[in-house]
């Protein structure tokens, strides 16, 4: 199958050289690659950032990325690409009139709208993967949300052939948008299993027990860690005025000597990172990314407040209700004081990710959407696409 992936703002290249990245570029990087393994031809079409860019790089592990000249050959900001989408559809429509793809898959909105677009009297079906809603986000307190982010949404939603959900809450989430529940397909999110793994290098920590944490939702972690006294949280990620914030938080909270704010990682160095960590908390009101399977997948716990399907709660880690500060305490001071309770978490955590949430079993999922909207598209996606595949949920 000859397929497509765009990504207009997330280039995979930098993911192969260990660049800083964030997670819908590893996303598709290991889509990508999981694809070719198949022996499916892939090309990845992302916008052109730096003028030290060529036109097309054939990468070591078999898929062609495209950069696509729109805008200035510089980073824009993923929601300020509106813009440039006129001059990057027309560059997609021009090659897929010439040679056009079995299928397209579109990651975020700004590839969703160039994507339909660009496809549109082609005959050639759009998968779309928004990785993250405009609602979500607004409903999470984000005002930095443009409008025009939340109605294109809504129109990809209605024209895409399938849209693809990391989990049934955004789902559910979608459905309210607008799109026909028939036409969504429920495939969680992957993990490099062969980097992520329990057997490796840890960072050093300076106190008894260290717990990890994504930026998103930190807040409430640094204020659990109020009452969890013997460990140190490290907080991952995060937009300057996220890091300022937290760390004001963290000092009003009277536990900044045992909060470090590390900022953006390289993916090189985030297995270290998270094997170092005896609990991994994500506590975002969306957290359905790839986090917790990269503490899972490094034998590390999880105690999420989100999420629910990527982790076994009492198997592979604990869920909690979101914001509810006192069940988070008592999830981690349990995990802490059990060693042998977070062994065998950690233990059936990485049997887990290795067994579903390998890049293989993604984009076996990912291929069964592909063939439904590529063949005669009567595949419902409102039921698990596959009896045995368990990446898949619906």
């Amino acid at each position: 199958m000859k397929i497509a992936l765009v990504s207009a703002h997330a280039n995979p290249l930098p993911v192969l050289g260990d660049a800083e990245e964030g997670g819908q570029d590893v996303h598709v990087a290991d889509l990508a690659a999981a694809l070719v393994r198949s022996g499916h031809d892939v090309v990845v079409h992302t916008r052109r950032d730096s003028p030290r860019s060529p036109g097309v790089v054939r990468t070591r592990l078999g898929y062609d990325v495209v950069h696509v000249p729109a805008g200035p050959p510089s980073p824009v900001h993923p929601d300020e690409l509106l813009p440039h989408l006129d001059e990057f559809t027309r560059f997609l429509r021009g090659q897929w009139r010439a040679d056009p793809p079995d299928v397209v898959h579109a990651h975020y909105w700004t590839s969703g709208v160039a994507s339909v677009l660009a496809a549109n009297g082609l005959d050639v079906p759009v998968v779309q993967t928004f990785h993250s809603l405009g609602t979500t986000a607004q409903q999470s307190g984000d005002e930095a949300v443009p409008e025009a982010r939340l109605s294109t949404e809504r129109l990809i939603g209605r024209e895409a052939s399938r849209v693809v959900a990391r989990c049934t809450d955004e789902k559910a989430q979608l459905v309210r948008m607008g799109v026909p529940r028939v036409r969504i397909a429920v495939v969680a999110p992957g993990v490099d299993v062969e980097r992520f793994k329990p057997d490796g290098p840890r960072l050093n920590r300076s106190l008894p027990h260290r717990v990890v944490t994504p930026a998103a939702g930190a807040a409430d972690v640094i204020t659990a860690m109020r009452s969890v006294w013997d460990a140190e949280l490290v907080v991952v990620g995060g937009r300057a005025e996220d890091v300022r914030r937290l760390r004001e938080h963290a000092g009003e909270s009277g536990i900044g000597d045992r909060v470090r704010l590390v900022g953006r990682v390289p993916q090189v160095a985030l297995p270290a990172l998270a094997r170092s960590a005896d609990v991994v908390v994500c506590a975002a009101a969306d957290d359905s990314g790839i986090t917790p399977l990269e503490a899972m997948a490094c034998g590390v716990p999880v105690v999420a407040t989100a999420a629910t399907e990527l982790v076994a709660d009492g198997v592979t880690g604990v869920v909690v209700p979101p914001a509810d500060r006192r069940r988070l305490v008592r999830a981690l001071r349990r995990l802490l004081d059990g060693p042998a309770l977070m062994d065998a978490y950690g233990t059936a955590g990485a049997d887990h990710a290795r067994a579903r949430f390998s890049p293989a079993c993604v984009a076996d999922s990912a291929v069964r959407v592909y063939t439904g909207v590529a063949g005669a598209g009567t595949t419902s996606v409102d039921e698990p696409l596959g009896t045995e595949e368990p990446a898949v949920v619906s």
